[in-house]
This record gives C-alpha cells, structure tokens and sequence, in this order.
C-alpha cells in the first residue's frame, strides 16, 4: 500500500527574525528524527525572498555557527554535533552544471543537504526531499509553500504541521501559519 501525499502546507512570516524562527522550527523537527538518516531540504523563489535566512534559522537550531550564503563559494559545509549540515547555494550556475559539484555524495548521507536554486540541478528533480517554493509579498512579508516527498520528508512536513496545530510558533516575531 503506498502512503498518500501530504498536502502542501502554506504560512507567511513578517519579519526577517520570523522567517528565522521558521528555520530554527524546521531544525528543531530535524533533530527529533532518530536515528537521523540525512534529508534534503531545496529552496526555491526570487532573489531575495530570504532563502539563506531560513537557512540560517536551521542552523541556529542544529548548533551550526556563522552560517552565510554561499553565492561565491557555491558550498559550504557546517559541523553540527551529530552530523554535517551542507548549503549549496546554486544561483550562478547554468542548468546542468550542478552535476560536478559533487553534491550527490551528501544526497541521502546522513547529514542535512539544504540547496538553493534547486532547479538547477537538473537530476534532482525526482529526489525525496523537503521543498520550499518562497514568495516575496512585501518588503517583510513572506508566503511560503512547503511540500514533501520521502518518508523522512513527510515525517518532516507532518512535524511542522503539528507544530502549527499545537500553537509551539507562537514566538511574538510575527510568523502566521495556516493549516490548508
């Protein structure tokens, strides 16, 4: 029997501190798996629309320190407590070139792959992973839209649901999710 998809869960953030919360809820959900077996988390939206900064917010919860984007550098590589977290920033590559950046070695390693401009690794389109589509509405608000596929992504989503349903996001920074 196989499990039906999730559907996308949405909810906007007003603030640059709320879409960091948003992270640091995400890698709180990442540390309750056990054992943890690695995920992929792609992030997808405009310029701007505060991909890294949510980036930031999971590492804040997984112990990662003075994470930046890594536009230039392409990938950079964080040491957590238990496993590695990586954040491949993709924006300056053309479709295709992300297949020698080794990146599959860390695609189902244990260890939190985390891409932006996910598009442009052309092969990892059918990959299990946790994906964020991100809209800037405004000059602070955010509307995200956030689907699964694979069991520990779906484990994921349905965390973050829980997490919505239970009021454990009420932080004051101004981060509203909503149940579809």
């Amino acid at each position: 029997m196989t499990q039906e998809a999730q559907p996308a869960l949405h909810l906007q953030t007003f603030s640059e501190e709320a879409t960091l919360e948003l992270g640091r809820i995400l890698g709180a959900a990442i540390l309750g798996i056990v054992p943890f077996e690695g995920v992929t988390v792609l992030l997808s939206g405009d310029l701007g629309t505060g991909k890294t900064t949510l980036v930031r917010g999971i590492g804040d919860a997984l112990g990662a320190t003075r994470v930046r984007s890594p536009s230039f550098t392409l990938i950079n590589e964080y040491q957590t407590t238990n496993f590695s977290m990586v954040h491949a920033d993709l924006y300056r590559l053309e479709s295709g070139m992300a297949e020698d950046l080794g990146l599959e070695e860390y695609h189902g390693a244990s260890c939190v792959l985390l891409i932006e401009w996910p598009e442009r690794w052309t092969s990892l389109t059918k990959r299990d992973g946790l994906s964020f589509f991100i809209e800037n509405r405004s000059e602070n608000e955010r509307v995200f839209e956030i689907s699964s596929r694979g069991r520990i992504a779906d484990l994921l989503l349905q965390n973050l649901r829980e997490a919505v349903k239970n009021g454990k996001t009420d932080s004051g920074v101004g981060l509203q999710l909503a149940l579809d």
